[in-house]
């Protein structure tokens, strides 16, 4: 059997826990991840490169001189710069979309224009590049509104403004203050829509079409949904939805979605990752699309997944997607985000983390996202620091979705470090609605 190498570029808990998966694999050689974190450092088969997610350049010439096999693209930025179509060019098996078709993720004007175009529901918006008429939009509407800067902000930016001062606010800080940079030069204002979210990812590949496990995401920063926009404090999965919701969400948004890009001439290859709210008559709506896997969902996700992951992937690459095949642990996993004190604004990074060594089982892992693993003279528990806002996610199985977050939630207590704080109530809402349908 041909072993071969394989480059995981990003360093978050999603490119973790993929990088954990792939390395299952017995067709998997050496993994390089760049730049990886913590907790890649310590995988076995796999070595971390000083590379920046973003000098696509770098990453490419790195997967020539490595002769790598197989390039899995972990975060949205370097998709948005192109790295796919370069990777096509230097003939490295890539996942991932083509820059053109990236801009479902990349453009948020671009997004809604494109659903409204194909008849795919979503909110009703505005897109504005002149703060006075984003304002004077605001004061022709009602609150509550949703407010995206256009381009990529790192998954925060977007703001849910409750009154007309929050709203003019938020504009100002996008637009006049650049809180985001150059992505909140332009701004999509939505209308704010009531429901369940799920999000919904899928394997897309010449047309075909392969669902992976439903999952929930959960945004908000503070327990009971409150607090400020994050990119997300922790996830479950499966999601629990209302039968035939995910017929729907196929329907009606994946296919018509990935038929809709290759009639524009941008045919979609890699994860399609669907943000739906599903409004309480049962009917779904787009939020958003990320042209990626989720994070903090990857992780659950991930914990589930039987399947190897290496041979579906390259499958993928040859065009045999139909030849794949996933299969999936029937216990549902939960995920909860750890995140560094003041998360998602000001935090203090170079605090140890104790606790690490008892918590990975069997059916918990404990996947880094800002942690560096740092000298190697140090003492056991002083190995790995805080290196970034959203730190662990902290992922068990169980044979229900409660004990899985009763799993989750004792490795939680394990693992410390200064100022560290997570939600106490990741999957409440999946528990309350599994609860309700058995009374």
């Amino acid at each position: 059997m041909e072993l071969i190498d394989i480059l995981v570029i990003g360093g978050g808990g999603r490119e973790h826990a993929l990088t954990w998966k792939l390395a299952q694999s017995s067709k998997a050689n050496t993994i390089y991840v760049a730049p990886g974190n913590g907790g890649t450092a310590k995988l076995s088969k796999t070595v971390n490169v000083p590379i920046n997610a973003e000098d696509v350049e770098s990453l490419v010439a790195f997967a020539q001189e490595k002769n790598i096999g197989l390039c899995v693209v972990g975060p949205e930025a370097p998709l948005a710069e192109g790295i796919r179509d370069k990777m096509d060019a230097a003939n490295i098996p890539c996942i991932g979309p083509t820059q053109a078709a990236a801009q479902l993720e990349s453009s948020k004007a671009y997004c809604k224009d494109f659903l409204n175009r194909h008849l795919i529901p979503t909110a009703t918006y505005g897109t504005f590049e002149k703060i006075g008429e984003a304002e004077l939009h605001l004061q022709n509407t009602s609150a509550p509104w949703v407010i995206k800067a256009d381009g990529l902000a790192a998954g925060k930016g977007v703001v849910i403004c409750q009154t007309l001062e929050e709203a003019q606010s938020t504009i100002k800080d996008m637009m006049t203050d650049a809180k985001f940079g150059s992505a909140g030069s332009r701004v999509v204002i939505e209308e704010f829509l009531q429901g369940e979210e799920a999000s919904f990812i899928c394997l897309v590949d010449r047309g075909r079409i392969m669902p992976l496990a439903t999952s929930q995401d959960h945004k908000a920063r503070d327990d009971g949904d409150k607090g400020p926009n994050t990119g997300g404090m922790g996830a479950y999965s499966p999601a629990v939805l209302a039968e035939g919701i995910e017929e729907r969400i196929m329907e009606e948004i994946i296919r018509p979605t990935v038929l809709g890009l290759s009639d524009e001439g941008a045919p979609y290859s890699g994860f399609l990752y669907a943000g739906v709210m599903i409004s309480p008559e049962g009917d779904p709506y787009v939020l958003e699309f990320n042209c990626r896997l989720g994070d903090p969902e990857t992780q659950p996700i991930l914990m589930r997944l039987k399947s190897d992951l290496v041979e579906v992937f390259l499958k993928m690459c040859e065009g045999k997607l139909h030849q794949a095949s996933l299969e999936w642990d029937p216990r549902p996993a939960l995920g909860v985000v750890m995140a560094a004190g003041g998360y998602p604004e000001k935090y203090n990074k170079g605090d140890v983390i104790s606790g690490l060594e008892c918590s990975n089982t069997d059916d918990t892992q404990v996947f880094h996202a800002g942690t560096l693993l740092v000298d190697e003279g140090l003492s056991e528990e002083g190995k790995i620091k805080t290196n970034g806002g959203r730190v662990l996610c902290v992922t068990a199985l169980g044979d229900s979705l409660e004990q899985a977050q009763e799993k989750a939630y004792q490795a939680c207590k394990n693992i410390q470090w200064q100022d560290c704080f997570y939600r106490h109530d990741i999957g409440f809402k999946g528990i309350r609605k599994l609860a309700d349908t058995l009374s």
